[in-house]
């Protein structure tokens, strides 16, 4: 079962000292209790408050509980180009869901840093935006599909691919030089956040008495290691299964997965 996760517009990150490891104090009135907000009955509904409660990046599969419902309704919003899937490369099965909307802000503002140095270099970008997004859906294109898309905005060089994959925008793979994935440009602190957050989370959870703790105390903690709120993880690592929920009179307790 592939992982979905719903990504905004990246940003920088720092690591929190060792003495910001204890429970952190919610800023008022931007909390909401992962306890209370585990579930939603509808995709769309999950992305959207996923997305207001964490800007950066989400889980779905530890939202909706009927994961078929998820793949369906995903596939119909990417029909429609109300978001976009990625591959990422922090697993074998864990793919990205960015709204389209972000994407293309996150596309044009990458190019804005960038130093192009000719107008004829920066229109590949808006080639890119208007011939490929919006008729390439899938995760990745090969070379030649990706320069005839291009090409009806105008006549395509190796050095607008280049300008493309220096971007961020496109990335080549290992395996097939000529195929390249669709990524997210500046993604990669998010992505070393979510790595080095399942093993901080995972490590603190294996070292307590019986390998679990209260949701509601756990979700609190401040992590060290990731720029990612700590709920964002435990959604991540329920929905792919490392960790579960059981449901006491006291109120939920997470616990990590028997292998």
């Amino acid at each position: 079962m592939k992982r979905k996760t719903t990504v905004s517009e990246p940003s920088s990150s720092r690591k929190r000292p060792r003495d910001e490891e204890s429970e952190s104090e919610p800023e008022p009135g931007n909390f909401l209790s992962l306890e209370e907000n585990l579930s939603f009955s509808d995709t769309m509904v999950a992305l959207q408050i996923m997305h207001a409660q964490f800007p950066h990046i989400e889980k779905l599969y530890s939202s909706i509980r009927d994961r078929t419902q998820v793949d369906r309704e995903l596939e119909s919003l990417r029909r429609d180009r109300v978001l976009r899937i990625f591959k990422l490369n922090t697993g074998q099965d864990d793919h990205a869901v960015m709204f389209m909307d972000d994407y293309l802000n996150q596309i044009e503002h990458v190019v804005k840093r960038m130093e192009v140095k000719t107008q004829d270099d920066r229109m590949v970008f808006e080639w890119f935006k208007t011939h490929v997004i919006h008729s390439k859906l899938d995760t990745s294109i090969g070379h030649q599909e990706l320069c005839s898309l291009l090409s009806m905005g105008g006549k395509v060089k190796e050095e607008h691919i280049s300008l493309l994959i220096n971007a961020g925008i496109i990335i080549r793979q290992l395996i097939d030089q000529n195929m390249y994935w669709f990524a997210i440009p500046n993604i990669g602190s998010v992505l070393k956040g979510l790595s080095q957050g399942r093993k901080e989370v995972l490590s603190f959870l294996n070292r307590r008495k019986y390998k679990e703790m209260m949701l509601a105390p756990l979700e609190k903690k401040r992590l060290r290691f990731s720029p990612l709120d700590m709920r964002f993880h435990l959604r991540d690592l329920i929905g792919s299964g490392h960790l579960k929920t059981v449901q006491t009179p006291s109120g939920l307790i997470v616990r990590v997965a028997k292998d």
